[in-house]
């Protein structure tokens, strides 16, 4: 499997990272030795003093496809589900600078917490789904599918023109304004819709 994640997805994280608007989806990609295994605590690595929390909304492919029209694309997937992308910001920022790829501060070793999933048929509109993320109880980041400059169909239209998609792919769809550091000992859970879908500890 492979974690398609999709970037500067939602205005107001643009902003609030002062990056440029873009003009199609930003796409990049995560190993699958970055999922963090279930119940496990995620460990700030030794690499990197500032890793922020991204709460995403997630999509999981459930059949092979390749230049998928839009109009085809929610034939593709079942289930929607709701995760984390641990950035490194320094070391992101430090590789920005130098106009190097992102990969050793989007894709290190437990960067993608994946949640659990829920049957798309409980949602009657995908394009308008709330969903948080809670740190230490505390509501930190608050978005809704509606703000996507990029929907699901439409994402998984534009990549798999690149990207041949497989059973068990997932995408991560972008995430809102709020995103901030952790500390350890912090305590995350991401709901979507009034359902928790994952929660856990930073160490």
């Amino acid at each position: 499997m492979k974690i398609i994640c999709i970037g500067r997805n939602y205005t107001d994280h643009i902003k609030e990272l002062d990056n440029v608007m873009p003009t199609e989806p930003v796409v990049f990609i995560k190993p699958d030795s970055a999922i963090l295994p279930k119940e496990q605590d995620f460990y700030i690595p030794e690499f990197s003093d500032n890793i922020h929390y991204e709460v995403e909304v997630l999509v999981k492919i459930k059949k092979v496809g390749k230049h998928i029209d839009q109009k085809f694309a929610p034939n593709y997937y079942d289930e929607i589900g709701l995760g984390i992308d641990f950035t490194a910001r320094d070391l992101q920022q430090q590789l920005k600078s130098k106009g190097l790829p992102w990969e050793k501060a989007k894709g290190f070793d437990g960067s993608a917490v994946i949640g659990k999933w829920l049957p798309k048929s409980n949602f009657e509109n995908l394009n308008d789904l709330n969903f948080s993320l809670f740190k230490n109880d505390e509501e930190v980041q608050k978005g809704n599918t509606k703000l996507m400059l990029h929907k699901i169909d439409d994402i998984i239209a534009y990549v798999s023109t690149y990207f041949m998609l497989k059973k068990g792919d997932v995408i991560f769809t972008g995430t809102p304004a709020g995103v901030g550091k952790v500390e350890p000992n912090d305590y995350l859970s991401g709901v979507l819709e009034e359902q928790e879908l994952f929660k856990l500890k930073i160490k």
